[in-house]
């Protein structure tokens, strides 16, 4: 058996790995500058040898969850399967790669040819990933079920994809243009006009948010315990940022050392984060607070599963699966399905699970597909790509 290289090529991190592997490696899918080694560019997981982190430069191969600066990309991919990394043998591997949905044509193309052209890869199976969610979470249950619907929340947007037997109906994917970008970029936006100019540090800011935010159960609730004075408010953190010589990375600052009147003596500068920890990931499921005219999640969940056929609907309302990196949020799970609880028909049962490690499920779940039976059949070969070009891979590849 040829060995299986397995790429879930997200637009934030790309989760690669040989189907041998535990778990993968996540690499950052872009190329980054540094203000303080201007002639240096840190390509992936190169970054981690950047000293100082302040006002990186983001290349980025992907715009709003399409591939489309190819020259990155490379770049990203060459230094995945170079010697550093992975060292992939391309003769004799097989490729397996995720991308979104509704892809443009070209840009398929372009891949198919990058991997059978230019890597010359064995063989090649490009699918969405929740598509390999999907197959993961149904062949994992004791009792098979008929139909589920993945969320998979990530950097550029959200789908929903409801799937019967383990094909995705086209008529309910919906699309939500709300990811961790957005939310990102909205913390930045709102520290930096309302305490310190924070519009440059994405990498900083970033972290500050898997930090300090969260889903709220009860938003207005929270809105105001935010207003309270002192130890009242049990919102309220203090978050110190680094300054990267003695301090390498952000932390929140343990709550017996918070001081209330915000003066501390040490030189560390301080974000204080209120209403700030719930009000951004609120976008998620009222993108309408920040002027995005959409639904939010539970509601768009409720639609995708109201555009399939009735009968599917109790099977689909069981089986809601949480993946992607924003589903690490904490109370992420619980909210959805308190919100999702107040709009579904009362006779219904809702389950909401969340895997343990939601950014890397589908990867997982793309290992767990190679080593099935009838795995070979969704693979094209370079034999085969070379005889009929690009109309075999469109035939063949479920997306």
């Amino acid at each position: 058996m040829a060995p299986v290289l397995v790429l879930d090529n997200g637009a934030y991190t790309a989760k690669v790995g040989f189907s041998t592997e535990k778990e993968p490696r996540l690499i950052p899918n872009c190329v980054m500058k540094s203000k303080s080694e201007r002639r240096k560019n840190f390509v992936g997981n190169q970054i981690e040898e950047c000293k100082d982190l302040s006002g990186l430069f983001y290349v980025l191969p992907f715009q709003k969850g399409y591939l489309v600066n190819w020259d990155v990309q490379r770049q990203v991919w060459d230094h995945i399967f170079s010697k550093d990394v992975l060292n992939v043998n391309f003769a004799d591997t097989v490729a397996m790669v995720t991308e979104p949905f509704f892809n443009f044509t070209s840009i398929q193309e372009s891949m198919n040819e990058i991997f059978f052209e230019e890597y010359q890869f064995k063989a090649l199976q490009r699918a969405n990933a929740s598509t390999w969610s999907a197959h993961k979470y149904s062949s994992g249950q004791q009792k098979k079920p008929l139909c589920c619907v993945v969320v998979d929340t990530g950097y550029s947007f959200t789908h929903i994809t409801p799937y019967c037997r383990g094909k995705k109906m086209k008529d309910g994917i919906r699309r939500l243009n709300v990811g961790g970008k957005l939310l990102t970029n909205h913390l930045k936006e709102i520290i930096s006009y309302r305490q310190l100019h924070v519009l440059d540090e994405t990498y900083v800011m970033n972290q500050v948010k898997e930090d300090v935010c969260y889903v709220s159960s009860q938003f207005y609730r929270d809105m105001e315990t935010a207003k309270l004075r002192g130890k009242e408010n049990t919102v309220l953190r203090d978050y110190v940022l680094p300054d990267f010589s003695q301090i390498k990375r952000g932390y929140v600052k343990p709550l017996e050392e918070m001081n209330y009147a915000g003066k501390y003596k040490g030189g560390e500068q301080i974000i204080r984060m209120a209403n700030e920890r719930f009000a951004v990931p609120e976008v998620l499921f009222h993108p309408s607070d920040i002027g995005i005219q959409e639904m939010g999640i539970p509601e768009a969940i409720v639609h995708a599963v109201e555009a399939c056929p009735e009968e599917m609907h109790p099977h689909m309302y069981m089986n809601i699966i949480l993946t992607g990196g924003n589903a690490l949020l904490s109370g992420f799970k619980e909210r959805v399905f308190s919100d999702l609880r107040a709009l579904v028909p009362q006779q219904l049962e809702v389950r909401v699970h969340q895997p343990d490690r939601p950014i890397t499920y589908a990867w997982e779940a793309g290992v767990a597909l190679s080593n099935t039976a009838g795995f070979d059949k969704m693979l094209v070969t370079r034999q085969q790509y070379d005889e009929y070009g690009q109309n075999i891979c469109s035939d063949k590849f479920d997306v």
